[in-house]
């Protein structure tokens, strides 16, 4: 029978299993969730970004109070740099977003955001104000602290000090102060997180006046979990892998300071002082306690389903609570104590990963009681679909499985994509109408399955989502978000298209069926002043999941432009133009994204010189990619193939971004590439930080990197060689090749340098000295070595002209 989907939503915040696989307590962990379910307090940690967050203390409220903690993080990362791969931009964000849910499953931490869009580095909080709508924002700090009802906020960083730090992390401690004086529900006190760096040096701190702070020693030892609080905490920080985060756990004393801010101090290093976070703190929550605490005192570690009974006594006062803010939280939380304790499994698996809104699927529904709880199964309603079952009760480890056959979800369900990515976001703030959801980081159920279970009596409803598994050969049982796709998505390869000619050039577009014996009509849309061939292309794909790929000739435009090239498909039922884009990475679940199907398509006037480039790729660019689109044949190099011998071939070697910080064997290659630009080559480095250097020898010359960046891609740019090489040949640079630049110029300049070498630009940010370091010339030898800090790694995939001819003439130095 053929079955269709109408909206069903279940919203909660809540910690999503990894990869979407069940979670499966054991007897400590059990242990643990009854002691949090015994705490009636919590705690909300502030910051601006992913890895802003002190983990340690994370870990310490959720861990030794056993306090319900939040980090709110304004952004979700997306203006970063990205160590593991060549994912930036809301990508990135994806990616952050998923490190951050990832590191809360290890310090026992839950999480939030806001709408802010991480636009990249900003200097000081009126220039972030500037960007972000700052009463948007201020909304939603106000909705997670109204939402959540913290008793406790700590700010990581100083609400008074602007223009020290990123402009982002001054503007989360004032929009967390402001929002402090504007919610209906008051937090006790709020805390600045300092320590002896925020005032410059220890000596600083020492001399400072300590009489609003509190000092905490957090790395106390966890017993149950036989590890330090700071060992927990290192393991939470590593998540953040896309950002080299990793870190060692510590054992010992470690003191955190805590400024007071608003609110009364407490007068010890309880700072629940004044607090009642017993179950006194709710009318009517006396007798849960009474029960609730006695099991925790007497907890079977051996056998927790023979505290099932008292557990339902406890759920079911619960269910009469008034406070139903209290009601709602410790009911969530008791059943996930009842269903762990009864050994209890539940599961919903689709047949298939990805399915169209009008396909078929069959969906395996799995149950099991691992207790001798009397426990009866009342029925399962997925999708709308409901099944009875007569009260049939479920023995002790007898699995009773059934088949829900032929569903389809239909046209009332999205299509599964970040639903902060559904709408076109601004420079500044991600668009998100639904307010239920726009301060959590994911919905965790976006295709939710209710059992509804009869448990010594007391009828209780378990939600899970549908997933996807399968036998991974290396990994085994590996779970995957069950997604719903359009009938078609498509890719433009490459993703800019340089035309430095009249001639045209052919564009590939690959196009992917999510389901069998689909038809459809492909064409593209770009503006009229470009000529396409052929208009259209039909086609019909026979198999699910096949990929079949279609060229099509464009002929440029007469003047320099830059243009939006969107692959369109129409079906019969409506018009697509989505590109699905799958990131995965071991520490994550997979992520779906539905992006518009683009390229940019770019009409220059441009010259090359040099034919062969080496590439040796740093943390994760596409530069390499994009000098195709100049006729470059590019070589990625692995730090094996540097060698004398074979770098003669090339005109030029290039090193990505970060080289100098991740490629651990250029800590000796590197003379070998001195000795490639003596003997005639071009080597361009690209930027590296200050930090974590493999090697302090990053030129044949001295070169002393610093912190200095020009954040306004607006910025004037003034030629300090005007008459350079780099400048006239074999393209003429002038300022209109710094128009159109995204996010930033450059990061991480140079501020002191040897004799030898020419600094050719200079620029600044507002209020600011002129930085000179962004593109350094030195010859050495019969070659030259070229350090630039320009972001050369954004600008190209974005088809930025300017930065193309610039590259180009950097290449062709001297050749």
């Amino acid at each position: 029978m053929k079955r269709s989907f109408t909206s069903i939503f279940i919203f909660f915040i809540s910690i999503v299993a990894f990869a979407q696989a069940p979670q499966k307590l054991n007897s400590v962990e059990i242990y643990e969730q009854v002691q949090k379910l015994n705490f009636l307090g919590k705690v909300l940690y502030v910051a601006a970004h992913p890895d802003d967050e002190n983990t340690k203390l994370i870990t310490y409220f959720s861990n030794h109070y056993h306090a319900q903690t939040a980090y709110l993080s304004l952004t979700r990362g997306d203006g970063g740099q990205n160590l593991i791969g060549t994912e930036l931009r809301e990508k990135l964000g994806a990616i952050r977003t998923q490190e951050l849910l990832a590191a809360r499953r290890i310090d026992g931490g839950e999480q939030f955001f806001t709408r802010a869009n991480d636009f990249g580095f900003s200097k000081e909080p009126n220039e972030t104000f500037a960007i972000w709508n700052k009463n948007e924002v201020m909304e939603d700090v106000i909705q997670v602290i109204e939402t959540f009802r913290p008793d406790i906020i700590v700010n990581r960083f100083a609400h008074n000090t602007p223009g020290t730090t990123h402009g982002h992390h001054t503007a989360s401690a004032m929009l967390s102060l402001e929002a402090y004086d504007l919610v209906n529900y008051k937090p006790k006190r709020i805390f600045f997180n300092t320590s002896w760096w925020f005032y410059g040096s220890q000596e600083a701190f020492d001399a400072a006046d300590k009489s609003k702070l509190l000092a905490i020693n957090s790395n106390v030892f966890y017993p149950l979990k036989g590890k330090s609080n700071n060992e927990i905490a290192a393991l939470s920080r590593s998540q953040h892998k896309c950002q080299g985060f990793g870190t060692l756990g510590t054992r010992g004393d470690e003191i955190e300071y805590l400024e007071l801010l608003k609110g009364d101090l407490p007068s010890n290093t309880n700072l629940f002082e004044g607090i009642d976070t017993s179950w006194n703190r709710v009318k009517g929550g006396n007798e849960i306690g009474k029960i609730l605490y006695e099991i925790e005192k007497n907890f079977n570690f051996g056998n927790p389903s023979v505290h099932i009974p008292n557990l339902i006594k406890a759920y079911d006062l619960i269910q009469k609570l008034e406070d139903s803010h209290w009601k709602e939280i410790k009911s969530r939380q008791i059943i996930k104590i009842i269903e762990a304790c009864s050994g209890l499994f539940m599961e919903a698996v689709a047949d298939t990963e990805t399915i169209t809104k009008d396909s078929k699927f069959n969906l395996q529904l799995e149950v099991i009681n691992r207790s001798q709880s009397n426990v009866k199964l009342i029925s399962v309603n997925a999708l709308n679909i409901k099944k009875e079952t007569q009260n049939k009760p479920l023995k002790n480890n007898e699995k009773v499985s059934f088949q829900f056959k032929d569903v389809v979800v239909g046209n009332a369900v999205d299509y599964s994509n970040l639903f902060w990515l559904k709408k076109q976001q601004t420079e500044g703030m991600y668009r998100v109408a639904d307010k239920s959801i726009r301060i959590l980081p994911e919905i965790s159920t976006s295709f939710p399955v209710i059992f509804t279970m009869e448990i010594e009596g007391k009828t209780i409803e378990f939600v899970k989502n549908i997933c996807y598994k399968f036998n991974n050969p290396d990994d085994g049982e590996t779970y995957v978000p069950f997604t719903i796709l359009p009938e078609f998505t498509s890719t433009i390869e490459p993703k800019v298209v340089i035309f430095n000619a009249t001639q045209p050039k052919e564009i590939m577009v690959k196009v992917k069926a999510h389901k069998a014996n689909a038809s459809g009509t492909l064409s593209l849309v770009i503006p009229q002043d470009w000529k396409i061939e052929p208009k259209e292309i039909p086609f019909t794909i026979e198999t699910k999941n096949e990929e079949r790929k279609f060229t099509f000739k464009i002929y440029p435009t007469k003047s320099e432009v830059t243009s939006k090239l969107v692959a369109q498909i129409s079906t019969s039922n409506e018009t697509l133009d989505k590109e699905l884009v799958t990131i995965q990475y071991p520490h994550i679940p997979k992520q779906t994204i539905l992006v518009t199907s683009e390229s940019k398509v770019v009409k220059l006037d441009i010259a090359t010189k040099g034919k062969n480039i080496g590439y040796i790729m740093g943390a994760g660019d596409e530069v390499n990619k994009n000098l195709e689109n100049l006729g470059f044949q590019v070589t990625n190099l692995n730090p094996n193939d540097i060698t004398r011998e074979n770098l003669k071939v090339f005109d030029a070697v290039i090193l990505g971004i970060r080289a100098f910080n991740v490629v651990d064997e250029l800590k000796f290659k590197n003379k070998i590439l001195f000795d490639y630009v003596a003997n005639g080559g071009n080597v361009i480095v690209q930027y590296n930080t200050t930090n974590n250097l493999i090697t302090k020898e990053i030129a044949p010359y001295n070169l002393k990197l610093s912190r200095d960046r020009v954040t306004d891609e607006n910025a004037k740019v003034t030629f300090l060689a005007p008459n350079h090489k780099v400048l006239n040949q074999p393209n003429k640079i002038t300022e209109k090749d710094f128009a159109g630049w995204v996010q930033e110029q450059g990061l991480y300049y140079p501020n002191e340098w040897s004799s030898e070498f020419i600094p050719i630009l200079a620029s600044n940010d507002e209020g600011e000295t002129p930085k000179n370091g962004g593109l350094l010339v030195a010859k050495h030898g019969k070659g030259n070595y070229i350090y630039t800090g320009l972001s050369f790694f954004r600008e190209l995939p974005e088809g930025v002209s300017g930065a193309y001819r610039l590259l180009a003439n950097l290449i062709a130095l001297d050749k």
